[in-house]
Order: C-alpha cells, then sequence, then structure tokens
C-alpha cells in the first residue's frame, strides 16, 4: 500500500516550502482515496469528481466555491462535495492543512441502506457543503490517521465506516431505522473474535460469516455487547495478552502472538485497560 505524491496523482504544479501533499489508499475500501495536504500557496483550479468528497481541515482555513458560493473552512467543521459538483479551493491567509477522503457512490448507498433499511435507495445527497460538527470531524481525523498509520486496519475500517453513517444520518436528511436484534449473528462474531484473535480480521470477513453487511454488523454488535466490533476484538486480544504475561512470556513475543502490530501497540491498549503496563504486569507475577 504505497502512498504517492499528490503532485505525481493529480497533476498538481510544484509544491512551494511548508507544503506537502501525500495521497494514500484505505485499505479494506477498495479504490478509495485519502489525502493529508498543507497548502501555503497552492490553488485547485474548478474541477469535478465521479466520487463524494468528504474531509476536515486540521488547521488554518480553505476558502472554496461551489454551487455559486464561496465557503470558508476551519477546524472543527466537515465538508461535503456531492458527486459532479464543480468546485475549487484555495488557502485563506496563511495557509491550511487538511485531510480528504474521495468514497465512491457504491460505498455511500452501502452505508446509506444499512441505516435506512432500503436496499434500493437513491444516492445519498448532502445540501449543505460545510457543516459545524466537531464529533464528526474528531471522528474522521481519528479514521484517517488509523488508515495512513496502517498500524491496525480494521481500526481504520471500522472509523471510516461510522464516521460516513454519522454523516448520512446527521447531514444527508436520511431516515435513519433503529437497528434490531441480531443476537445470532453478533454472537457468532464474537465467537470467531475468540478464535481467531491473531489474525486480521476485516469486518467484510466478519460480514460474510454473519450475514450482515459490515455497517449493518457494527451497530448490531453495538446493541447487543456496548462495544463496537474492533473494541470487542482488541478487550479478546488484551485478555489473551495478559494470560501469556501472567505465564512470563516477554511483552514482545505476546504481542506478536495475540494479533498487535508491535510491542508498543500492546503496550496502549493493555495500560488503557488494566492501568499498568506489560512489563509491569509481567514483573508483578514473576517468581
Amino acid at each position: 500500500m504505497e502512498a504517492v505524491a499528490q503532485v505525481e496523482r493529480f497533476g498538481l504544479e510544484p509544491l512551494v516550502a511548508g507544503e506537502r501533499a501525500k495521497l494514500f489508499p484505505a485499505a479494506r475500501f477498495d479504490g478509495l482515496d485519502c489525502l493529508a495536504a498543507t497548502f501555503r500557496r497552492h490553488a485547485y483550479a474548478p474541477h469535478r469528481h465521479e466520487s463524494y468528497v468528504l474531509g476536515t481541515i486540521e488547521a488554518g482555513c480553505e476558502t472554496f466555491r461551489v454551487r455559486g458560493a464561496r465557503y470558508y473552512a476551519r477546524p472543527g467543521l466537515i465538508t461535503f462535495v456531492n458527486p459532479l459538483e464543480t468546485h475549487d479551493g484555495e488557502p485563506y491567509g496563511p495557509g491550511y492543512s487538511y485531510r480528504m477522503t474521495y468514497p465512491e457512490i457504491g460505498l455511500m448507498r452501502e452505508v446509506a441502506a444499512s441505516l435506512s433499511g432500503r436496499e434500493a435507495g437513491g444516492t445519498p445527497f448532502f445540501p449543505e457543503p460545510l457543516v459545524e460538527d466537531a464529533e464528526g470531524a474528531a471522528l474522521f481525523a481519528a479514521a484517517h490517521r488509523a488508515i495512513e498509520a496502517g498500524e491496525d486496519l480494521l481500526a481504520g475500517e471500522e472509523m471510516l465506516l461510522r464516521f460516513y453513517a454519522h454523516c448520512l444520518a446527521h447531514h444527508a436528511d436520511l431516515a435513519v431505522r433503529p437497528v434490531g436484534a441480531e443476537a445470532g449473528p453478533v454472537q457468532r462474531a464474537r465467537e470467531v473474535f475468540e478464535a481467531r484473535y491473531d489474525e486480521d480480521l476485516s469486518l467484510a470477513d466478519l460480514g460474510r460469516l454473519t450475514g450482515l453487511p459490515r455497517h449493518h454488523l457494527i451497530r448490531a454488535f453495538r446493541r447487543e455487547t456496548g462495544l463496537t466490533p474492533h473494541a470487542y476484538l482488541v478487550d479478546v486480544r488484551v485478555r489473551r495478552a495478559r494470560e501469556r504475561l501472567r505465564r512470563g512470556e516477554k511483552p514482545g513475543d505476546v504481542a506478536a502472538a495475540t494479533g498487535f502490530s508491535d510491542q508498543p501497540h500492546l503496550t496502549r491498549a493493555f495500560k488503557a485497560r488494566f492501568g499498568v503496563t506489560p512489563g509491569a504486569f509481567r514483573a508483578a507475577h514473576a517468581g
């Protein structure tokens, strides 16, 4: 999953000092591009995408024109450009840093169907190009960073789906149907996590095993357990890690055996749940 420069991908002019642009694919989402960039002077020419454009400003301010009006995007706001809407973009003031994604229509229809319960719905439409939504912006930033880091693929997959669902439910005038009881499929997913916690599972994998679309699975799993699938999997991994540490195994070996990307990944998850590091827990049970 090699990232490529925005200058190579979109044919932009060379960047000036202090600018950067990184385009990278979102694992688990076929053909979905992510962009992280800082621009001081670069201005986008008016253009269109066949996909949506959804994202947030991290610092500074970007101004853009769409549907005949000019907007000013700052931190805490979410930007929405619908497919084939002509838009531009440039710095307002000293520049801005932002993160964007370009989800295809099919993906947004998939999430909308999960929320509404109607498989044959139309193409979702966001009526406002810019909305204030600090909660959604924070969720998006966490998802985007997780995808860029590539440390925990399930985390990035789940958070990005949750972000798109949040946007559709709050900003696309979509009627959301409460999720029903799905005790059987959720129990099957839990059994998979308990047995295969060391594997790099995806929501698509779980969907095939449970018969539930992946975002519907997130909603149903949370309703039944109080946790998202990713949070539940991390809990399973930490419990298995604790058993190994109690037997005296080294934290690095334990991380590799329980599905964590490395020892720091295990340490963060373990300390968040038990208040001590894996090394301290192991030492307390030594001898």
